[in-house]
């Protein structure tokens, strides 16, 4: 289970990516893994990175491997997150989009970090940088971002079953389900399946973004999938 959120930010196009831990101890095995992917896919090293004072970043292993690797690691001073701001205050922003998404369509808490992960999805794409008025996505890839699948997150979809199931002549093809974001590793959706309580990916989904529903309708909605998602989860 997830419990913390490890933002990295490119200092360059403000490229942003966001790695979930179940504990702060896993940030440097973490860390390594990101630094391998992302200089293998630019073809570049990493001169220099900037951090707080935690201890999950001051280590003896941060040390040893920045050391290794030719990496100056700076540090903010004690108390003084302005010096860190560039992540502190993009931190700030993905909290309060996932925050304001999660309470759209009154999502459960339970998928926090679905919320964040789309923040981040969405603010790559969408938010121009103030030096160069290109978006993080075309400084970092090179490229146009394509925003025609973006959806309304939390919002009610139908997933295809596909043949998941051995499906009765007259049963239904698709399941209810809600809108998670996207896939970090193919071009797929992330969805919760209701019926099977189990989060999935999947290409063949149909989204129901219709947010007129009543106030009572929205709060007894949300009280019975609180339940039967903390079922699920707790």
């Amino acid at each position: 289970m997830e419990t913390y959120t490890l933002v990295l930010v490119d200092d360059f196009s403000r490229f942003t990516w966001t790695i979930f831990l179940a504990s702060k101890d896993e940030t440097f095995e973490q860390f390594v893994i990101f630094a391998k992917k992302v200089q293998n896919e630019k073809g570049c090293v990493i001169s220099c990175i900037r951090s707080d004072h935690g201890g999950e970043f001051d280590n003896h292993l941060f040390e040893r491997y920045c050391e290794a690797n030719g990496i100056s690691h700076n540090f903010s001073a004690p108390r003084t997150p302005q010096q860190n701001g560039v992540v502190e205050r993009k931190n700030r922003v993905l909290t309060e989009m996932a925050r304001a998404m999660l309470n759209e369509n009154n999502t459960s808490q339970v998928f926090w970090a679905d919320a964040m992960n789309t923040a981040c999805y969405i603010s790559n794409r969408a938010y121009l940088t103030k030096e160069h008025g290109k978006t993080p996505y075309e400084l970092y890839k090179g490229r146009k971002p394509n925003i025609t699948h973006l959806h309304v997150f939390g919002c009610k979809c139908f997933i295809h079953n596909n043949g998941k199931d051995n499906l009765g002549k007259f049963d239904a093809k698709s399941d209810e389900g809600l809108f998670l974001g996207y896939s970090s590793h193919s071009h797929a959706y992330r969805v919760f399946n209701k019926r099977t309580c189990v989060v999935e990916e999947s290409v063949h989904v149909v989204f129901d973004e219709n947010l007129t529903k009543s106030h009572d309708e929205e709060e007894e909605n949300f009280e019975n999938e609180k339940e039967v998602i903390s079922q699920k989860f707790l």
